[in-house]
């Protein structure tokens, strides 16, 4: 049942995830893989650190999996690969699922999977792609009891700023996530807006899926922790945070700095000062 694996997921007293996602390496952009050229001790660091999940994909679970005792985080298994990070969009985009991912995800042990939902300028056949992999996904993910996570993107014009960049427009980042709510999500990794004060509505859309922040490109820490702060005031249910981890000086302090934060409800300024004093 879903219930059993999204208790892995959440924390019993704050009812909120920290998921650390460390799939980049599956989207074949050179850029992607500072800070995580050596996944053994990248895990071995962010299972020291202790956030609630870790996402990986197939190839890499291993790292995590592996690792003896019950305490170590859960697993959240990226399930698709896709060629539109890049600098310019291919002539050819895909997006891609792997084989039988539930029943892979079920064999790894996992607590949830991931899927995507671009919405990329001049690309609808990327968009038709993760609406058909979401629904053949979907199904068998009820039938295992897996929960499904679905990661609906809205991109920049590549003419603008090319390669994985946010479109923080509210109004196209709501009725996305509400259409991945229709798909049947069970919960959400969705963009941050560009107003965070309007995130809540992104939340009440969500009508009661539990919405996790992605965060997008290396900002810094002051930046980081005040906009994490800013979205829990919102109403979110988590983060997921990847390049502002796996690429930051010290990984294991900033990932327990927001830790503080998600569950204990500590200040930025007080994280902050943590930070600073676990990086000197």
């Amino acid at each position: 049942m879903k219930s059993a694996r999204l208790n892995r997921l959440f924390n019993a007293t704050s009812n909120r995830c920290f998921d650390v996602a460390v799939d980049h390496g599956f989207f074949n952009e050179v850029a992607f893989l500072q800070g995580i050229e050596s996944m053994p001790s990248v895990i071995r660091t962010l299972v020291e650190a202790g956030p609630d999940a870790i996402q990986l994909t197939s190839g890499q679970a291993r790292h995590l999996q592996s690792i003896p005792g019950k305490q170590k985080p859960a697993l959240v298994l990226r399930t698709d690969a896709a060629n539109v990070y890049g600098k310019s969009l291919p002539s050819t985009r895909f997006s891609t699922v792997i084989s039988e991912p539930v029943l892979q995800a079920v064999r790894l042990d996992a607590a949830c999977l991931c899927i995507n939902l671009f919405l990329i300028p001049g690309a609808p056949d990327v968009y038709a792609q993760c609406i058909e992999n979401i629904v053949r996904i979907k199904m068998e993910s009820d039938h295992y009891g897996m929960p499904l996570m679905i990661e609906p993107l809205v991109f920049r014009p590549n003419s603008e700023k090319g390669g994985y960049e946010v479109d923080g427009d509210p109004e196209k980042i709501i009725p996305l996530v509400r259409q991945a709510v229709e798909l049947g999500a069970d919960i959400l990794k969705a963009d941050p807006t560009e107003d965070v004060s309007v995130y809540h509505r992104v939340v009440e859309i969500a009508g009661g899926v539990p919405v996790l922040v992605r965060g997008g490109g290396r900002v810094a820490d002051a930046e980081l922790l005040q906009r994490t702060a800013d979205l829990l005031a919102q109403g979110v249910s988590g983060i997921v945070y990847g390049r502002n981890i796996i690429q930051h000086r010290n990984p294991k302090a900033i990932t327990q700095a927001l830790m503080a934060m998600v569950h204990e409800n500590v200040s930025p300024e007080s994280a902050l000062e943590f930070l600073n004093t676990e990086t000197r």
